[in-house]
């Protein structure tokens, strides 16, 4: 490794004040790097010392302003091979010009402002460096005037991030002299430097522990010396001859991976943090350049950690920016009320709590004035600049749903930068997909600035991704197997969103290494990156007791914000609102400290010492499947929640005025709702009082529209009687079915029940245990945590009604009619439902264990994790059902009809197969081990490399499809397959039959698709890189946030295919014709001349 040093020092001087210590300080410098650097050094000026025939700083010699510019040219761009490190340092006069503009300048011996000759340019100097391939370039100024005018900054050159280390030290800022040091021949900046660059020990001085010394207080500078570094450490001097100590190397206990955490701005967190050196530095140079910084980028792209470990962290280290370590660092999350959130930020932690309470009203006092309080907060602040980061900002949007109150936040930050100083500087994090939301009001001119000022988080490049993998672990002694980091790779790379994911893999292969090391057979047996965390939240879910499973899906419902255009997000939620009747403090507490340690939530406290549970992050919601479900069940019915809920939040806060009550339909629909809520979307106790309140004084309004129109008193007596006598004949309805509770047998019964259903009368949590209800007509009742065990409802019809989480165990439904019931966490242990009509009924989640189901119609059902061990299905028809996650293990589907069902991830151990249609159904990672598949038909179906046959059974044998990377799938049959996740990287699928199919998060890289029908085709978040899509039909595809970077697209069929967010850089062979044919293509990423062919602006400056 080479590396040259140009030292300079200039004593005498024509026009200009001789100096003294410039060529002795330059001496001792030039010693130092010869005895401890390892430098070739070059003197300036050079003279020979006749006594020792040795090269010394001449002390008398002039130096000229070519003999200059020649050597720092010599330095940094040779006409041979650069140097790896180049160091320059120069210690005599400098000069400020200000003339039009202000120059700064290294006064050289003949220099004449008179004449217009100030000496060496530093704008040349920074031109000069911008060009060097030197990889790693020092420059040390030791002159009056070096800092900001001297142009500390002009002789910098910016560019971070781009392959360069550069470190900066200037002796003075622009109005100050540099200081000879009192009883010594040096300056004050070069006795602190020989002082620095003295090794103590046999490790190396950087230019980061360099700058730790200038820094450190005990040194009584006149001044302080400023400073930038960039990029990694500079090794600068060593001792050389020290012995070399014998150690054992020592294997931490520390896990050096944060799972779902984002790395925080903390040593610990900071040492772990790898990858994002180059995006590190182009942050640095923003906020030393400017006072406003929006970070975006897709969620998981690791906004959050950058800012936080990575800016943050070098701020307050202060080692890039000179005085950085003494600015006020303050972060915060905007939440529901994002002045409030503000006005915390301003609260000193370490007080007690009457102190910060009275804090935190004087600054809420300030924040409620706007921009001017938050102003004067800034002007109060001691110190030179205030940092405020914003993290998370598109929380204004997900959560904060008080329009005023969005507008007032953005005008109390934006107004506050308005300011003649530098002093406050603005950052913030956003998910990309919430840009458009800045776009939709003026918001004080939130979105121009964005765009001004934006930096966007891209997803990390091989070597950053290898880094990020290896780094770490080496910090604690764990070895990565090669191939391992290879693969994390492969399936990580070019896929935006993915960190979280590869750092939750990273987590669980270093709490499954073996020997202190990461191996690629636990990951494969993990199931990859994408399988991992997945395959970890069900084993967590699937551990709890039923009470607690119902709970936890409740809790992450809770804990999910409902995208309007955008992505799910996550919702933070108070600890205290997710505890209900059905579910008590103890059980939440015990099951949210249960997902804290298994890192899937996170909790905290606000200033009030309230807890609050969050999702660990968003990858969750994106990427566990089993919540995915959850989230589109329930979509609809949370909204509507959701929307009761702020209402009634908005009544609270406004002082519960009758004003803000609901009145006509909408508390019509909050009612139903409320009479009609599932278990694990039960409405919060303020909901309910708001309800209550509404229900009050909506009869209020009745009794006064009573006395109003007494003077129709007919007319009122006719309603009256109406509305009497159908409550009358309901409670005598009532009076029937109690009457014969405990019977077997009542013909009256079943005809109360039938007309209190036809009336609308919930039947909810009621006791049936035993009764014969054979051939009743309970259409579309509500018999959810009803107790039917052991009832007769044979012949029955049961078609819509809401069975959820009802006790249907020992219960006879045989002919009975449940189309389109909802069955879901029923328990239907050891029930009868032979030739039951259960089609497109919801069983997710129920208890069928030893149930009778033979020659039950389940067509299009949904049993997704449902428990059928032991379960009869003889000739049952299950045709497109969803027995995803099922347990199915000995039970017996001889003669079943399973085609084009959804088996994936199915536990079918010992379970009876024989002639059983398995055509086209999707076994994805099921387990068969010791089933029974003598004569099966498994004529299109689909497989993994996880999927567990019986032994010596030959699936190639089968006319099956195998799902793999490489696979051979070339014309295959597989419209409308669930191929999710899968990974068919450089599969051969030419002139395959994928139409409607599920391709979701799929990985297709490298992939032939030549030819292949993926019309209305599910690709949102599938890798396509580099795939071969040529003359395929796409056309109505969904291709949202796909990546088809380097896809070859000659002659493919885009019409009507969604292109938001998609990845179309250096994408082949297409024209602007064919992408103008699909949806949303002007929302898609292209490259620069593909842009302007569109007609498209040019993306923002990153």
């Amino acid at each position: 490794m080479s590396r040259d040093a140009l030292v300079v020092g200039i004593n005498t001087y024509d026009r200009l004040r001789s100096l003294n210590a410039p060529a002795a300080d330059a001496e001792s410098i030039a010693q130092i790097l010869d005895k401890y650097g390892d430098f070739q050094v070059t003197r300036l000026p050079a003279v020979k010392d006749k006594e020792n025939e040795t090269i010394r700083i001449g002390k008398q010699t002039k130096v000229s302003l070519t003999q200059l510019e020649r050597a720092i040219v010599q330095l940094f761009k040779p006409d041979g091979k650069p140097p790896d490190t180049a160091l320059l340092y120069f210690s005599g006069h400098g000069l400020r010009k200000n003339i039009g503009i202000q120059e700064g300048f290294l006064a050289t011996s003949e220099v004449n402002a008179d004449a217009g000759n100030w000496g060496l340019s530093l704008q040349w100097l920074r031109r000069l460096l911008q060009e060097s391939e030197v990889r790693q370039q020092i420059v040390i100024l030791d002159c009056c005037y070096s800092g900001e005018v001297l142009n500390f900054a002009e002789a910098d050159p910016g560019d971070r991030g781009k392959g360069r280390d550069r470190c900066f030290i200037a002796a003075s800022r622009d109005f100050e002299v540099a200081f000879e040091e009192i009883n010594s021949q040096h300056s004050v900046l070069t006795a602190a430097l020989l002082q620095g660059l003295e090794p103590k020990q046999d490790r190396w001085v950087s230019n980061y522990t360099l700058v730790d010394l200038l820094n450190q207080e005990h040194h009584p500078f006149p001044q302080r010396p400023i400073f930038a570094n960039s990029g990694e450490a500079i090794n600068l001097t060593r001792k050389w001859n020290s012995s070399v100590v014998n150690s054992t190397v020592q294997v931490s206990a520390i896990c050096p991976y944060k799972g779902l955490s984002y790395f925080d701005c903390t040593e610990a967190d900071a040492n772990l943090f790898y990858g994002r050196k180059a995006l590190t530095d182009e942050l640095l140079e923003k906020v030393r350049s400017g006072n406003f910084l929006a970070v975006l980028g897709a969620s998981g792209s690791g906004k959050s950690s950058v800012v936080r470990a990575g800016l943050l962290y070098q701020l307050k280290l202060g080692r890039r920016l000179s005085g950085s370590d003494t600015w006020q660092l303050k972060i915060f999350r905007p939440g529901i009320n994002p002045l409030q959130n503000l006005a915390l930020a301003f609260v000193e932690s370490e007080l007690s709590d009457i102190e910060r309470a009275s804090q935190l009203a004087k600054a809420e006092e300030l924040i409620a004035k706007g921009a001017i309080g938050l102003g004067q907060l800034i002007t109060a602040a001691q110190t030179q600049r205030v940092v405020l980061v914003v993290d998370q900002f598109e929380e204004t949007f997900t959560q904060c749903q008080d329009i005023t109150k969005r507008q007032q936040f953005f005008e109390c930050v934006l107004g506050a930068l308005q300011r003649d100083d530098n002093k406050l500087c603005l950052i913030i994090t956003m998910r990309a997909d919430f840009f458009g939301k800045c776009l939709e009001q003026e918001y004080g001119g939130l979105a121009k600035k964005i765009q001004e000022h934006l930096v966007t988080v891209t997803p990390m490049i091989r070597e950053e991704l290898e880094t990020a993998i290896i780094k770490p672990a080496q910090q604690v002694n764990l070895a990565v197997e090669p191939e391992l980091v290879s693969q994390m790779i492969a399936d990580v790379e070019d896929s935006p969103g993915s960190l979280p994911l590869l750092q939750y893999t990273l987590t669980e292969l270093w709490q499954q290494r073996t020997e202190e090391r990461l191996t690629l057979t636990v990951y494969s047996k993990l199931g990859g990156v994408r399988g991992t965390l997945q395959t970890r939240a069900t084993e967590v879910y699937e551990s709890l007791s039923l009470e607690e499973q119902q709970a936890t899906k409740r809790i992450f419902l809770e804990l999910t914000q409902l995208g309007e255009g955008t992505e799910d997000t996550r919702r933070q939620v108070l600890q205290r609102d997710l505890v209900s009747s059905q579910h008590p403090e103890a059980v939440i507490n015990r099951i949210i400290q249960r997902l804290a340690d298994e890192k899937l939530v996170v909790t905290s406290t606000l200033s009030n010492q309230i807890a609050v549970v969050d999702v660990a992050h968003e990858a969750l919601i994106r990427h566990w499947l089993l919540l995915r479900k959850w989230i589109e069940e329930s979509r609809d019915i949370l909204r509507q929640k959701r929307k009761i809920e702020a209402a009634a939040i908005e009544w609270r806060d406004r002082r519960r005025i009758k004003d803000y009550l609901l009145h006509g339909k909408r508390l019509r629909e909050a009612e139903d709702f409320y009479k009609q809520q599932t278990e694990n979307l039960k409405l919060s106790d303020l909901s309910i009082k708001f309800i209550q309140a509404s229900v009050r004084q909506r009869r209020n309004n009745r009794f006064r529209s009573i006395a109003v129109f007494l003077i129709i008193p007919l007319g009122l007596s006719v309603y009256v009687g109406i509305v009497i006598e159908k409550q009358i004949r309901i409670n005598q309805l009532w009076q029937t079915v109690d009457t014969a509770r405990g019977k077997k047998d009542s013909d009256a019964r079943i005809q109360a029940l039938e007309k209190l259903v036809q009336a609308g009368e919930s039947l909810t949590s009621k006791d049936f245990s035993g009764a014969n209800l054979s051939s009743a007509n309970l259409s579309r009742a509500n018999l959810s945590s009803a107790n039917l065990s052991r009832a007769d409802l044979s012949s029955a019809d049961l078609s819509g009604a809401d069975l959820s989480s009802a006790d249907l165990s020992s219960a006879d439904l045989r002919h009975g009619n449940l189309s389109s019931a909802d069955l879901r966490r029923a328990n239907l242990s050891i029930a009868n439902l032979s030739i039951a009509n259960l089609s497109s009924a919801n069983l997710g989640g129920a208890d069928l264990r030893g149930a009778d189901l033979s020659s039950a119609y389940l067509r299009g059902a949904n049993l997704s994790y449902a428990d059928l061990r032991g379960a009869d299905l003889r000739g049952a028809d299950l045709r497109g059902a969803d027995l995803r996650g099922a347990n199915l293990s000995s039970a017996n589907l001889s003669d079943a009809n399973l085609s084009i069902a959804n088996l994936r991830g199915a536990n079918l151990s010992s379970a009876n197969l024989s002639d059983a249609n398995l055509s086209d159904a999707n076994l994805s990672s099921a387990n068969l081990s010791d089933a029974n598949l003598n004569k099966v038909n498994l004529k299109g179906a689909t497989y993994t490399h996880k999927t567990k046959f019986p032994e010596n059974f030959e699936s190639t044998k089968q006319q099956m499809y195998l799902i793999a990377p490489n696979a051979d799938l070339r014309s295959a049959n597989l419209s409308g397959a669930d191929l999710s996740d899968a990974d068919l990287s450089s599969a051969d699928l030419g002139s395959a039959d994928l139409g409607s199919a599920n391709l979701s998060r799929a990985n297709l890289s490298r992939a032939n698709l030549s030819r292949a029908n993926l019309s209305s085709a599910d690709l949102s978040d599938a890798n396509l890189s580099s795939a071969n899509l040529s003359s395929t039909d796409l056309s109505s595809a969904d291709l949202r946030r796909a990546n088809l970077s380097d896809a070859n697209l000659s002659s493919a069929n885009l019409s009507d295919t969604n292109l938001y967010d998609a990845n179309l850089s250096l994408a082949r062979f297409m024209t602007p014709e064919q992408v103008k044919s699909a949806k949303n293509w002007d929302q898609a990423k292209y490259d620069k001349d593909f842009r302007a062919k569109l007609g498209l602006p040019p993306e923002p400056a990153k």
